[in-house]
């Protein structure tokens, strides 16, 4: 359970709005006079300025990151009795993203280190009816993307990147989201930038995906009034692209932040039984979550629990075995390392707000536990 009542909560927006609250009134009471509340010039500009941070041509601002992957997998030509690749340890709104265009989501499993895509076991999952690849970049680091590209490259597969975690990452210095044919965002509040409620983004390099994108995203229209094709209803409010303008300023001051507290968690949790985040030499990982991996896990959440510090698991459910998949009959045999880490994975607080103290004291009570 994710434990915010504690003394060191896992996560605390309350410190963020503390340190950026006057800022983000501001962006209110100028938005709010002006009666533009959809599709204004706050939505254009924050779709501007996030394509220039993350090194793109577009951004398309959506309503939450689950549309943004269903509108980026349509765009992509995803459709009924197609397949997308994916892997099991993500959030449901990954895999409901394909099962939403009529397409089937096909697992593979993870790199041990890493939590995510193996892209050494893509190749044997692909069909004639595989239409994409959809990697996670998982709590805060990317993917082996130059060999997901490769493969996808080889058998003209679209790549649509799962990025709900990793604002500011980077992999050899290009930034995530912009290898495959589309990157989607979440910016749910407790992202490494979040909105003050739901928000997502499509950034994407080709023209004709950015059109496509706009045009699902606002029903089906180029032209008001003139409905082409079957469109949605997802576009991101004024009012959130004002706050996340904001919020994109402190972005990389944040993610610094949280790589400091790893660092701190790093060297404390060295020499014991837990397994700390393997950070590849080519990434800049942004720790959305700080997430190890322990024996006796739950044993260790109440070890913690009572001494009122917070953890939670993300996720303890692979998604081919939950009851909305059960129709698949998976056989997660062939996924041993993702159903290794759903037994033992283990996130400790981190947000950009926790002191040096309280990162230490979380660390210094895990090695008590194992001691």
């Amino acid at each position: 359970a994710v434990s915010n009542a504690m003394r060191i909560p896992t996560e605390d927006l309350k410190r963020q709005w503390q340190n950026i609250g006057g800022e983000l009134m501001e962006a209110l009471q100028r938005v709010l006079p002006t009666g533009k509340y959809v599709l204004g010039p706050d939505l254009a500009a924050f779709e501007k300025e996030f394509a220039g941070f993350c090194g793109v041509q577009h951004s398309i601002g959506m309503s939450n990151g689950t549309a943004a992957l269903e509108m980026a997998l349509r765009a992509c030509g995803v459709g009924e009795g197609d397949e997308v690749i994916t892997v099991p340890n993500t959030f449901a709104a990954t895999v409901f993203a394909i099962s939403y265009t009529g397409a089937l989501p096909v697992f593979v499993d993870v790199e041990q280190d890493t939590f995510n895509m193996d892209p050494a076991q893509i190749e044997a999952k692909i069909t004639p009816r595989t239409k994409a690849i959809l990697p996670v970049h998982l709590y805060g680091q990317m993917c082996d993307m130059e060999a997901i590209m490769q493969v996808a490259r080889k058998h003209n597969l679209r790549v649509v990147e799962d990025c709900a975690h990793t604002h500011g990452a980077t992999r050899n210095g290009k930034y995530a989201g912009s290898y495959g044919d589309v990157g989607c965002f979440s910016f749910y509040p407790t992202k490494v930038m979040g909105a003050l409620g739901d928000g997502g983004m499509c950034i994407t390099n080709d023209e004709a995906l950015n059109v496509k994108i706009r045009q699902y995203r606002y029903m089906g229209q180029r032209v008001k009034y003139n409905h082409e094709i079957l469109g949605y209803q997802e576009r991101l409010d004024e009012l959130q692209a004002a706050m996340l303008r904001v919020k994109l300023k402190h972005l990389p001051t944040w993610a610094k932040r949280r790589a400091e507290i790893a660092e701190i968690y790093e060297e404390i949790l060295a020499g014991i039984p837990v397994q700390t985040p393997k950070v590849e030499a080519a990434n800049v990982h942004v720790f959305y979550l700080y997430t190890i991996l322990c024996d006796r896990r739950d044993d260790l959440m109440q070890y913690l629990a009572e001494r009122s510090i917070g953890s939670y698991v993300v996720y303890p459910y692979l998604a081919p075995m939950m009851g909305a998949y059960k129709h698949l009959n998976f056989a997660v045999n062939t996924i041993p390392v993702a159903l290794d880490h759903a037994s033992r994975i283990l996130s400790l607080p981190m947000f950009p707000e926790l002191t040096d103290e309280e990162a230490r004291e979380v660390a210094i009570t895990i090695r008590e536990f194992y001691s």
